[in-house]
């Protein structure tokens, strides 16, 4: 993991990260591909009659409240605390949750949505983070995913200018449809070039990346 402990408990350090950027009101801006594939993703639930949505990685909950306003049961988790605070504030059904350990019965969800959070989590704890996702959805259900890509590395982010950084698990294309293949059908995927200004990704110009957007179709045995 060149250079990082295995150790290294990444969840506190982006907790730490994740309140001072909230607390400073520092969110990247919505790019018109997330958008496009958000409200797609709206369409998919109503033509499907799913009516709820859980969102893992919630931030200060800019998405949630287009889920709200687009008529769907909206709860999300975060692992920042400030996040969450500035969510509430906003009306919303957050809470302070890790991915690792969802704090919901099976099959609370009709959807789930991530966008730019697994990229977090290392390739040691993954599959136990999509086997939660996959639990606290219902069979059958829509998960979308979006991520940045990269050549198979886990790093540090060279732009964070302050301690604690955060860690990002870089994975290509192939190695994104072999994790999330392993828990249901990948029935979309679809990737974009990183854009410049509010459209770039982390990194600081230091990565060469692409966004990646998938749609994971969770196992439904009565089918």
């Amino acid at each position: 993991m060149q250079g990082i402990p295995e150790h290294a408990d990444h969840e506190a350090d982006l907790a730490v990260f994740y309140d001072r950027a909230a607390a400073a009101g520092s969110t990247r801006a919505m790019t018109p591909h997330r958008v496009q594939c958000r409200d797609r993703f709206i369409r998919l639930l109503k033509n499907e009659h799913r009516h709820s949505l859980f969102e893992l990685g919630c931030g200060t909950g800019v998405e949630g409240l287009e889920f709200v306003r687009a008529g769907l049961h909206y709860t999300g988790v975060d692992l920042s605390s400030e996040s969450v605070r500035l969510a509430r504030g906003r009306g919303l059904d957050v809470s302070v949750a890790s991915g690792r350990s969802l704090p919901f019965p099976a099959n609370s969800f009709s959807a789930a949505w991530t966008m730019s959070t697994l990229l977090h989590v290392p390739n040691g704890r993954i599959h136990d983070v999509v086997s939660e996702l996959v639990r606290v959805s219902a069979p059958g259900a829509p998960i979308a995913v979006g991520l940045w890509s990269g050549n198979d590395e886990e790093v540090l982010n060279p732009e964070d200018d302050e301690e604690p950084r955060r860690f990002f698990s870089r994975r290509s294309d192939e190695t994104v449809r072999r994790i999330f293949g392993e828990h249901g059908e990948v029935e979309h995927f679809q990737t974009w070039p990183e854009g410049t200004g509010d459209e770039s990704g982390p990194g600081r110009g230091a990565w060469k990346q692409h966004y990646q957007f998938l749609v994971l179709r969770t196992p439904n045995p009565s089918k």
